[in-house]
């Protein structure tokens, strides 16, 4: 591997949220210099990079005149230009992930397609170019109802998701291409951690489990290890695998899984990134997702991904009712509790379902910390200043 380690070599980053602000604490450890684009004046990695531009994302001409300022390119967010990404790796920027997976994983139906043709498990669905032909479909019976309905690009944190109990339903759905899943009949929801550098290399996380908020579409808890047995689990791992290599991805990719009452694996999405199901392994794990996405696109030899101990990762959200300027109630709590750890994300403002940060509690079993992490998500409260 090339020296990157306190060298001259800068790393870009596109994308300054949350996940920015957590590799650029590995970044700042291991003396990386790092550039940061990001559309938000106040992005919460703006302060940790030692160079911040504004700037849209999705622009080429900025996309690409930040990526040329560097020597190898990452992303925290798949809403970018691609065509700017693949025009700085012919002029020989280290673009991870690669263009050409990037592009698969930004539209929901390549990737669902490309799961399909791989034989890989996902549920069956439907792909549409815009509205009029999802809804010209809904009545001819081309499938049934209920059924999940996702937008093709852009979707997040669950937005740009919705089930759909009936063919009136489609009318309140906005404009674009989509696709629609059958239902699944889920048990369970996990995910699977894997990295894999340049050189082949593939690490895997242990299969982590997920509660979803019951009504946000949202995940609040993340948790190892999981309620389900070794077959399951392994399984999730080596769907993960065969995935990352299909791709030749370089980087991290998070794989998240239906389980269905029958005990059956299916993809859900996939995410080319550190994500949201790795914030435990900061504390739960030798090497955390962000040193190990850092030392993958560097082609370092990647780290030993074992947990320590039972952990699991709460979300802290937005409140419903506020919207805007806040600040943090009970906050003491968590400090005085041991083993528990509490990440800020640094967003200025607050909204319903915004992520603004994370807790972290680890412990002897898991259904010691199941219960004393749910206190201290209640006790932490984001108030109107």
């Amino acid at each position: 591997m090339q020296q990157y380690i306190s060298s001259n070599t800068t790393l870009g980053i596109l994308g300054g949220g949350q996940l920015g602000k957590m590799l650029l604490d590995v970044t700042r450890r291991f003396d990386i210099k790092t550039n940061v684009l990001d559309p938000n004046a106040t992005a919460s990695s703006k302060h940790s990079c030692n160079h911040f531009v504004l700037g849209d994302l999705m622009d080429y001409d900025t996309v690409l005149a930040f990526g040329l300022e560097v020597d190898v390119l990452t992303i925290e967010i798949e809403h970018v230009n691609i065509e700017a990404l693949y025009e700085l790796e012919r002029r020989g920027v280290m673009v991870y992930p690669r263009p050409k997976t990037l592009e698969i994983i930004q539209n929901k139906s390549t990737q669902k397609a490309f799961y399909s043709k791989q034989k890989l498990p996902t549920a069956p669905f439907h792909s549409f170019e815009n509205k009029t032909a999802l809804i010209t479909a809904g009545q001819n019976g081309v499938f049934e109802f209920p059924c999940i309905w996702k937008a093709a690009r852009f979707g997040y944190d669950g937005f740009g998701v919705k089930k759909i109990d009936c063919l009136e339903a489609l009318d309140s759905l906005p404009e674009g291409d989509c696709i629609v899943e059958e239902l699944v009949s889920i048990a369970h929801e996990v995910s699977v951690i894997v990295a894999r550098n340049a050189s082949g290399e593939v690490a895997l996380y242990p299969t982590v489990g997920m509660a979803f908020h019951p009504t946000a579409n949202q995940v609040e808890y993340v948790f190892y290890p999981t309620e389900l047995d070794l077959e399951i689990t392994t399984q999730a791992q080596d769907i993960a695998r065969n995935l990352v290599n299909a791709w030749e991805h370089v980087g991290l990719l998070a794989v998240e899984f239906f389980v269905d009452s029958e005990h059956k694996l299916w993809i859900n999405e996939v995410a080319p990134r550190p994500h949201n199901s790795g914030h435990l392994t900061i504390e739960g794990c030798i090497t955390s997702q962000f040193e190990q996405h850092l030392r993958a696109i560097l082609d370092a030899p990647l780290g030993k991904t074992d947990f320590y101990r039972p952990a699991i990762m709460a979300n802290v959200v937005g409140p419903e009712n506020l919207t805007g300027d806040f600040y943090y109630d009970g906050v003491e709590t968590i400090l005085n509790t041991p083993q528990a750890a509490l990440h800020v994300y640094g967003k200025k403002t607050t909204k319903p379902q915004r992520k603004m940060g994370h807790i972290t509690l680890t412990g002897s079993t898991l259904d010691s910390i199941v219960k004393k992490i749910k206190v201290l998500k209640s006790k932490l409260q984001l108030k109107a200043t």
